[in-house]
């Protein structure tokens, strides 16, 4: 099981306040990483998190714990993440074009769907409405996977 995961975002706040809204839970702040960072709760109160830090946030190595940095770097980034969501597909795209954020259906290799958003254009994720996490399920599994790539790349499998 996945726990918590961080991404960053120009406005931490309220990115954090829309997951929150998407999953069904509650936004709070998230100082121990730093002033301006925020986390959004899972609905369920399970524990599982989405932390979102003010855009630039590094996390640096201490002797205590980590800490977040500010670094000039570029926007894009290879972080995503897939998540789930109890709302429809409309509602969801009504929540992206709220915000301002680009949102479209996506077909992963034709076994299942996602709402692919880009929270401030350039941070990626993916939403799965109920029939979607069906789908998924149904296809990511090890035994799947090592058929996909058995069938595509078998010599990966072998090294």
């Amino acid at each position: 099981m996945l726990f918590h995961l961080s991404i960053e975002a120009d406005d931490a706040k309220r990115t954090a306040e829309v997951l929150a809204e998407i999953w069904g839970g509650t936004a709070l702040p998230f100082p121990p990483v730093g002033f301006g960072s925020w986390m959004a709760f899972h609905g369920a109160d399970n524990g599982t998190m989405i932390e979102v830090y003010p855009r630039g946030t590094t996390l640096t190595e201490t002797d205590s714990d980590a800490v977040g940095t500010m670094a000039d770097r570029p926007r894009g980034s290879a972080v995503h993440f897939a998540m789930s969501t109890d709302r429809s597909m409309e509602d969801i795209y009504a929540i992206a074009a709220r915000e301002g954020w680009r949102a479209k259906y996506c077909s992963r290799g034709g076994k299942f769907g996602v709402i692919e958003i880009w929270i401030d254009g350039c941070q990626m994720i993916e939403v799965l409405t109920p029939e979607m996490q069906r789908q998924y399920l149904d296809c990511v599994t090890v035994a799947n996977w090592r058929g996909m790539v058995e069938a595509m790349a078998p010599e990966l499998l072998a090294a």
